[in-house]
């Protein structure tokens, strides 16, 4: 009897060793798969931001106070002066923009065009805190509202029956705007003059 106990009892511990050794190389075998795939980085959700084509809009809305409407526009010109698109002749600016939409620009010294203010846009704070200005709005000649290089295009929203964006293309808008005058060249190589472009029917 002394002699099969301690038969199974080896037994039991070699199936032991065994199980724990297979353990161990099923985690080191997931853990070196789980190194060596590449990591996919989803893309950011989209931010609505509420657009705005006048002041008087934003104000009638009552989505924000007057107060917040003005500081909204103020921010928005501003924006508009510092990082619009610049054209050297009103004929280039108006190929992009239409006829009529575009105005003299001397912002830092220079002497140039740019696009007409059409609007502004309201993004909430991330943190529920309050709103924030998002940014300039301009009309092309297909009559579509967007940041002004190619991105931020307003929709409709039916659900709300409000029109808004993705507020975070306005995040960036310094960084895309360039700091050189563009040329008809540079603008037929963006897209411009009847170029095709990204949007939403408004």
């Amino acid at each position: 009897m002394t002699e099969l106990n301690e038969t199974k009892t080896m037994r039991r511990l070699k199936r032991s060793r065994v199980l724990q050794v297979s353990s161990l190389m099923a985690t080191a075998g997931f853990t070196l798969a789980a190194c060596g795939s590449p990591q996919r980085v989803a893309p950011p959700e989209p931010e609505p931001a509420q657009v705005y084509t006048s002041l008087e809009e934003c104000r009638a809305a009552n989505d924000i106070s007057d107060v917040e409407c003005d500081a909204a526009l103020t921010a928005a010109q501003k924006a508009a002066a510092e990082t619009g698109p610049r054209y050297a002749t009103q004929s280039e600016c108006e190929g992009q923009w239409g006829p009529s939409q575009c105005q003299p620009n001397h912002s830092g010294g220079g002497s140039f065009f740019t696009p007409l203010l059409a609007g502004f846009v309201v993004g909430q704070m991330l943190n529920g805190g309050g709103y924030r200005g998002g940014g300039a709005l301009y009309r092309d000649r297909e009559d579509r509202y967007s940041n002004g290089y190619g991105g931020g295009y307003a929709y409709r929203d039916y659900r709300s029956g409000k029109t808004l964006t993705n507020g975070r293309e306005y995040g960036d808008v310094a960084r895309q705007a360039p700091s050189r005058v563009q040329s008809r060249t540079t603008v037929v190589s963006r897209g411009g003059f009847g170029g095709g472009g990204r949007g939403y029917g408004g």
